[in-house]
């Protein structure tokens, strides 16, 4: 048998089941640190909902590789072959969320190579500097103060736009500037668009139900201005 396959194919390392076992749950809890870290420093107004769980699930998985592999070079390369094959569509919405999947993934490692203390203090030290670096505008709606939006307005035409929008807008947005007026239904309604901001206290649900029992509002779209991170 060729040598390559013969390292490939040797026992792993000799490992007592209830160790294993109890690395995983080492794995599953520090995971949830993981996660709620996460829950902790992030906005999470769009963040999927399965992305904390994914952390935990992702020490796990690492903790269990990492034992597999031991100090096996061989089946480390195998491994890593096979799960090249595995492909994920969901794209990261932020370069931080990575750092947290790589975080995960760290931490599980430690624990399966046995290294308490690594995945511990690792934890401490990247928690505290999550906390510390965390948005100070970010308040619980989830959208903080210096957050950007634009605001679409569709109005049936005829209507004087400030007297008519005018009173609202100042009472919820800090500021807005015109962005665009077109046409809109074959000429039927008119489609204003804003950049704006709210006043600290306001809610986008506020504004939005203020605009509609506007007489003469049509349709209200309002999404806020995220940076493209693909």
């Amino acid at each position: 048998m060729p040598s390559f396959l013969t390292n490939v194919l040797q026992p792993g390392p000799a490992l007592v089941p209830l160790d294993v076992f109890i690395r995983l749950v080492i794995a599953a809890l520090l995971g949830g640190v993981v996660a709620w870290t996460y829950r902790h420093t992030r906005d999470l107004t769009d963040a999927s909902p399965t992305f904390p769980a994914t952390l935990v699930l992702l020490s796990v998985l690492i903790a269990m590789v990492t034992q597999v592999i031991g100090d096996n070079v061989a089946r480390a390369f195998s491994l890593v072959g096979a799960l090249s094959i595995v492909r994920f569509r969901t794209v990261v919405r932020d370069t931080q969320d990575t750092a947290f999947v790589i975080f995960a993934v760290v931490v599980g490692m430690a624990v399966g190579a046995n290294d308490h203390w690594v995945a511990g203090i690792g934890l401490v030290v990247v928690g505290t500097v999550a906390a510390l670096m965390r948005p100070k505008d970010v308040v619980a709606s989830g959208v903080g103060p210096l957050d950007s939006f634009t605001l679409t307005i569709r109005m049936a035409t005829g209507v004087d736009l400030e007297p008519l929008l005018g009173g609202v807008l100042n009472t919820h947005l800090e500021h807005r500037h015109l962005r665009s007026i077109k046409t809109a239904r074959q000429g039927l309604a008119i489609d204003v668009s804003y950049t704006t901001r709210l006043r600290p206290g306001c809610s986008p649900d506020d504004l939005v139900k203020s605009l509609n029992r506007i007489e003469g509002v049509q349709e209200i779209d309002l999404f806020r201005d995220t940076p493209d991170t693909d």
